[in-house]
């Protein structure tokens, strides 16, 4: 396509602002050109090689995942579901009625269950007793190596005002009384029925039990007894298992009316950035500035590397208020978290980077052109610059992908970070660790950047296909490095065995049918009259084409084939028929602050101990004839009917 765009002079007699790639661009193309069936053949090309490309990837990672599954170790989530909504009960407490309800209706497969608790206030208790403990050692530390004189501290903010006090018997007497007050806060959670949630994590005996459960309604009544598939223990965001059930509704309004205003009020900074991009449409319009910035190296500097770096900058605040707003939301798993947090990431920056850069950048550097010329005339000029703006997603492209590259292989940021670490905070081996702690890939932004590039790249494949080999060179490099850096640098934070590719091939079908409408806009603009109507048919095939992969292949990223689960369980009983499933599960998902205390007390907590449990009592009238016995760890044994004098918890 690059001959067929640069054999014009269209762009050379017109009144637009543009450079020497603009003219490998469509806009170099002649109003009602036969050229333009160049494009139309080529936009067909891109669409059915993507689409080829994309189902032939799907069928791989859908096979690949099933497999894994299939072969995988055994893993408390593969027998868990966490069900929530439980209804209030005024004769039966929580744990009381989720034994009697899973009991009864999952009769065969039930095993045990662990209620969640409101633990967050003794959570924070336990990380304040971690963070003074830190400091006790550092000063022993620092008493041990030279014991002529007692380490002292002051009791004011950050050490640095207030009384004078050794040290080590503050932080001792500090530390004493704060394991008192966990240990309080530990028995209140344990003893209050108020601290325990609507909810719980409730296991069963086999895989095929817990698909069952996870993927069917428990009730009659849809809003309660709510159940899904628990994620993997260290996956479990805990924070956010204490948000009442009916709350978050509530919550996600408020999430998504801000983000739209953060989406929107971001314009602002972006139009600052495309104005600095475009200093020659500017000169037009407001002459006094052209003396300042005619300098050639400031010029090419301005243009070139200045709006690309200050977008970067503009960026790196996002993710984390992303991620603050989907802890707000209240989703209890890490995975989900970084999943929401991704796709709002990619929204924003496709309404502020992609089409907040096109329409803004355009505004600015067709100025003069939009001030002296009628209305009727804006989108053609407007139809005319949008190809134009590849010149500035190359800059991006460079500034933002291959220096992103570079810098993801010499993590220039953590080594900064680290020794700043080092000189201000480090005080122990143990802050050593932890500031060494090379931490997770980020898929929350690494997955959504990437995703933008795939944007650009179909966008502006016919329409300024010299942005191409740019790109090419982007997922080149970023192939080689960030295969390095998750084998061999960063840490696994869970397992998700794929779950996100839906996600990742919803957006490049995003990507697709957008490029798709551009071009049917910019051929309109161009009077194509008869190429642009068989575009028509290519944002309807390429829907056609992810319902079908919707529906042929995302099946097996939701749910769990009972198939599968039996195959899985039959081979496991044919391996291991001595199998404790109920000492693998029972404290599987227990609170990590419950475990960290003594074992009696984790005992409590878990209320599953390794002695043999006492009895549940059926107070209800209603429960009398339930046909199994009640019993906290779901074991097997004869019981006759529960009466009301059975033995209490």
């Amino acid at each position: 396509m690059v001959p067929v765009n640069w054999t014009n002079v269209t762009l050379e007699h017109s009144n637009l602002t543009y450079s020497d790639i603009d003219k490998l661009s469509i806009s170099n193309i002649p109003i009602g050109s036969h050229r333009f069936w160049t494009h139309l053949v080529m936009a067909y090309v891109f669409t059915f090689w993507t689409c080829y490309v994309l189902k032939k990837e799907y069928e791989i990672v859908a096979s690949m995942r099933l497999h894994f599954l299939a072969s995988e170790h055994r893993r408390p989530d593969q027998f868990t579901v966490i069900v929530r909504n439980v209804p209030p009960d005024p004769d039966e407490s929580v744990d009381e009625l989720v034994e009697h309800f899973f009991l009864v209706n999952h009769p065969e497969h039930y095993l045990t269950y662990q209620v969640v608790y409101n633990a967050n206030r003794l959570s924070n208790l336990v990380k304040e007793k971690k963070k003074l403990q830190n400091w006790l050692d550092f000063y022993q530390l620092k008493y041990s190596r030279n014991q002529s004189m007692r380490p002292s501290s002051k009791t004011g903010f950050l050490g640095l005002c207030g009384e004078r006090v050794d040290a080590i018997d503050f932080y001792t007497s500090k530390i004493e009384n704060l394991s008192e007050e966990i240990a309080s806060e530990r028995e209140k959670i344990i003893s209050s029925p108020k601290s325990i949630m609507p909810a719980a994590f409730v296991s069963f005996k086999t895989r095929w039990g817990a698909a069952v459960c996870a993927q069917t309604q428990q009730s009659r009544n849809p809003t309660i007894w709510l159940t899904e598939w628990a994620p993997e223990p260290r996956d479990v965001y805990w924070d956010n298992l204490a948000n009442p059930y009916v709350s978050l509704t509530i919550r996600k309004l408020i999430v998504a009316v801000a983000f739209f205003f953060l989406t929107f009020f971001f314009m602002i900074p972006i139009a600052f950035v495309q104005s600095l991009a475009n200093i020659e449409g500017i000169e037009k319009a407001v002459p006094f500035l052209k003396p300042i910035i005619e300098t050639k190296v400031i010029k090419s500097f301005i243009q070139g590397f200045l709006p690309g770096i200050a977008l970067k900058i503009f960026l790196i605040f996002l993710p984390a208020i992303l991620m603050l707003m989907s802890k707000f939301e209240g989703f209890i798993s890490i995975s989900a978290l970084e999943r929401i947090s991704a796709t709002r990431y990619y929204i924003f920056q496709f309404i502020n980077v992609f089409l907040g850069s096109i329409i803004t950048g355009t505004a600015f550097q067709q100025l003069d052109n939009f001030i002296h010329q009628s209305a009727n005339d804006i989108p053609k000029t407007i139809g005319v610059s949008i190809p134009m703006k590849a010149t500035f997603f190359i800059t991006y492209i460079m500034v933002d992908g291959w220096a992103g590259v570079a810098g993801e292989i010499l993590r220039l940021k953590p080594l900064i970070i680290y020794h700043l670490k080092n000189f201000l905070l480090v005080k122990t081996e143990k802050d050593r660790e932890e500031a060494m702690d090379p931490g997770t890939l980020g898929f929350n932004t690494g997955e959504p950047q990437i995703q933008l590039y795939f944007l650009l790249g179909l966008v502006y494949a016919v329409v300024t296909p010299i942005l191409l080999p740019f790109i090419i060179v982007f997922f080149g490099l970023a192939y080689v490095v960030y295969r390095h850096q998750i084998i061999n640098v960063y840490n696994q934070e869970y397992e998700s065995a794929a779950a996100f590719w839906p996600d990742v091939h919803g957006r490049i079908i995003v990507a697709l049918v957008v490029s798709q409408l551009l071009l049917m806009g910019l051929l309109s603009t161009k009077e194509a009259a008869q190429s642009t109507p068989l575009l028509l048919a290519l944002p309807v095939l390429t829907i056609w084409f992810h319902i079908f992969c919707k529906g042929r292949y995302e099946p097996a990223f939701v749910r769990y084939p009972l198939q599968e689960a039996m195959m899985k369980d039959t081979l496991e009983r044919a391996r291991e028929p001595n199998l404790n499933m109920k000492g693998f599960l029972q404290n599987a998902y227990m609170h990590p602050v419950f475990k960290e205390g003594d074992d009696s007390e984790s005992d409590v907590a878990s209320g599953d101990g390794n002695q043999e449990p006492e009895l549940v009592p059926t107070k209800r009238q209603s429960r009398r004839n339930t046909p199994l016995p009640s019993k906290h760890s779901g074991s097997v044994s004869s019981l006759p009917e529960v009466q009301e004098h059975a033995q209490l918890l």
